[in-house]
């Protein structure tokens, strides 16, 4: 699998990323197995997690994995921390204690001493960004993290972060940004590609597919066994079975049709060659699903499709 470095920095990841939301939750340790398996295979790198995946349970599995299945330097291991739902609701935080308490979480979770890229997965208002800021570079001194980005930034959020981590030389410059980034949804077009771009970040789009709409599995009703019938993605995948949705599907089929692709290789592949991007995340639910996105890795989109899709999917 191709190469490619994470933003200004020396970083290099593979091309495609394997995310790991739904293991030790939906995904068992055969099947997550088999995912790894594949996307080792098939040259994959990056493999992203996060503390507050199953509260703490992905991060387990990741660890049990890269020990029995690859080696340790084999792998980019990125998590993430700042959300968390183990006390029954949605929590987000982003103080420098419980950052780097639960960065000493992840890592012993993990099995690991380091972790090759730390997130923060949230902006949290109320909070000093200078706070939170202080915790990745103390996260990158003290050894714990050799790399640093941030996670679901607005576009302000984004310039302001990386603009004061750039303004003195002692501190550790971002190098990416995580972003939710398909055909379905190109908001971050608007400010947060640009801000990226300019200040030498990555990114690393997630639910590149739209949480498996672009595949065309709803365009006939929802699946019994896929995540818009689950309680837990059900509001996620809600927005994106509306009429512009469906026009967008029905031109990734097109183009899938035309060029006799898949519509999961025509959908990855117009994300991954966006402007900025350096690795869209996978979340697999399945390791057959999973290795038939990877099949993306030897195309390319002609650019008369690409002009056709942009085309389709602007708001």
């Amino acid at each position: 699998m191709e190469q490619r470095v994470v933003g200004a920095t020396g970083l290099s990841v593979s091309r495609l990323g394997l995310g790991t939301m739904t293991w030790g939750r939906d995904t068992d340790e055969h099947e997550a197995r088999d995912q790894l398996i594949a996307f080792a295979e098939a040259g994959g790198t990056l493999i992203d997690t996060a503390a507050g995946y199953g509260d703490g349970a992905s991060e387990e599995l990741v660890g049990r994995l890269i020990r029995d299945v690859v080696s340790r330097d084999e792998v980019v291991l990125a998590t993430k921390a700042g959300i968390s739902r183990r006390s029954g609701r949605r929590e987000t935080y982003a103080s420098r204690g419980r950052l780097l308490s639960e960065l000493d979480a992840s890592l012993r979770r993990l099995g690991v001493d380091h972790v090759d890229l730390w997130q923060v997965h949230t902006w949290v208002d109320g909070v000093p960004v200078e706070e939170t800021l202080t915790a990745l570079d103390l996260a990158v001194t003290s050894g714990r993290a050799s790399y640093v980005g941030i996670s679901n930034y607005t576009g302000w959020q984004t310039a302001q972060a990386a603009t004061w981590q750039r303004a003195v030389p002692s501190r550790t410059v971002l190098a990416s940004t995580q972003m939710e980034y398909s055909l379905l949804n190109r908001r971050i077009e608007l400010d947060v590609v640009p801000a990226a771009q300019a200040l030498g970040l990555g990114i690393l789009p997630w639910s590149p597919l739209g949480g498996g709409v672009l595949t065309g599995k709803y365009r006939s009703g929802t699946p019994s066994d896929s995540r818009g019938a689950s309680p837990f993605f059900a509001g996620f995948i809600d927005p994106y079975l509306d009429d512009r949705s469906s026009r967008v599907v029905e031109g990734v089929a097109k183009a899938a049709e035309g060029l006799g692709w898949s519509m999961t290789e025509v959908a990855l592949a117009w994300v991954r060659d966006r402007p900025g991007v350096t690795a869209p995340i996978l979340g697999a639910r399945t390791a057959k699903q999973l290795i038939d996105s990877l099949g993306v890795e030897e195309l390319t989109l002609p650019p008369e499709i690409v002009a056709a899709l942009d085309d389709v999917s602007e708001d």
